[in-house]
């Protein structure tokens, strides 16, 4: 028996006029966005961080140890991307208004990563995401599924239903169908049209985090749906699959920063009774000390941890990957750690003398350099008990 979660990111267009500002990619290459930095003295970022504030009520918590992530750097513009399948055609980009390499996907077409390992648990997946509309006329689709995947490698045939669910994410509402049990019936929530609306052309962050049967999905800062029994019990699920429906032309979806990860560990355990905690839940801006605001559910729950045993002091240590130059490296991971120092003290509270900070740049990696995954987990952020 086929079983998925099915979520669909369904949108009807609103744009009416001339083509939309990233109708056309840039032909070049984009500019570099591996981590180095400018040379500067570690000191401390501002102790009030604004994107994080629009994440006030943000509770994601990323998973911790990544097993898949891909933003493309290693693929060159025009080829489709070399960790991924399709039976249909795609490429990689780069915009003309937003930063990095882009998947752009073409219609009617189902795109596969190539991940290993099955799923555990809990685990959770993250993307960012540009819509770009260019036909007011059409209701274009848009959809990621995740499948336990029962017939082989295939990217044909695996449809919404038997056990699985489907999402939907309009400028509207946001619907739920075809899921475990259809005796729970539909489940609607409203989204503010007005945030989602003004977004054509720009990031979106989708978030979502499986735990067991539970499913929760944020859009950007606001939680869109928590299902506690959305899928079935003891159920391994080990393929993830977009699709870009038929009725997407005059419509383009981009993807980046794709990360799937094991679910978060037990922090308060690691750090108070182990005494060292490490996350890749802090994220920052390519080769910058600054926070970005999906970093907040993390911060929130250390901070939490710190609040809650007062007489704890740590010492934040920051580190990178070997992208870049090495001194920059060094210098990058320390302004970091006192980043999120600052974020701590300044969104949270936590005394500045009860936080030491330093960074290690790229000497003391976890796994090896070679591949994106490698990279991802050694981009990391460590406190120590003192």
């Amino acid at each position: 028996m086929k079983t998925l979660l099915f979520i669909s990111i369904l949108s009807v267009s609103f744009i009416t006029g001339s083509a939309s500002a990233l109708a056309q990619e840039e032909s070049e290459s984009p500019s570099d966005t591996t981590s180095t930095t400018e040379a500067a003295e570690p000191v401390a970022a501002s102790a009030k961080q604004e994107g994080l504030k629009a994440f006030s009520k943000y509770d994601f918590v990323p998973g911790d140890d990544v097993i898949f992530f891909d933003d493309f750097s290693q693929d060159n513009i025009g080829d489709f991307p070399a960790q991924w399948n399709t039976n249909s055609s795609g490429e990689v980009v780069t915009l003309n208004t937003i930063p990095g390499k882009w998947l752009k996907m073409q219609p009617d077409g189902y795109f596969v990563p190539d991940i290993k390992n099955k799923f555990p648990e809990n685990f959770t997946i993250e993307y960012d995401l540009v819509y770009s509309y260019t036909n007011a006329g059409e209701a274009p689709d848009f959809g990621i599924a995740v499948i336990s995947k029962t017939e082989g490698d295939r990217i044909n045939g695996l449809v919404p239903g038997n056990g699985g669910c489907e999402f939907r994410i309009n400028p509207y509402s946001v619907n739920a169908f075809d899921w475990k049990d259809g005796s729970y019936g539909e489940n609607n929530k409203f989204v503010d049209n007005n945030y989602l609306q003004k977004k054509n052309d720009h990031s979106i962050r989708i978030s979502i985090a499986v735990q067991k049967e539970r499913v929760r999905i944020y859009v950007d800062q606001e939680k869109v749906f928590d299902v506690p029994r959305m899928l079935y019990k003891g159920m391994v699920y080990d393929w993830i699959r977009f699709y870009s429906g038929s009725a997407a032309e005059g419509y383009t979806p981009y993807i980046s920063n794709f990360r799937v990860a094991v679910g978060a560990p037990d922090m308060r355990s690691k750090l108070i009774t182990e005494g060292r905690l490490v996350t890749r839940g802090i994220l920052f801006d390519s080769g910058s000390d600054k926070i970005r605001p999906e970093s907040y559910g993390t911060l929130k729950m250390i901070a939490g941890i710190l609040k809650d045993n007062a007489a704890v002091m740590v010492k934040i240590i920051g580190h990178t990957d070997s992208d870049g130059d090495e001194k920059m490296n060094l210098d990058l991971s320390k302004r970091r750690a006192a980043s999120v120092k600052n974020a701590l003290s300044g969104e949270f509270g936590i005394e500045l003398s009860r936080m030491e900070v330093d960074g290690k740049g790229e000497s003391e990696p976890v796994e090896s350099n070679d591949t994106p995954e490698g990279k991802a987990n050694n981009r990391r952020v460590e406190f120590v008990k003192l």
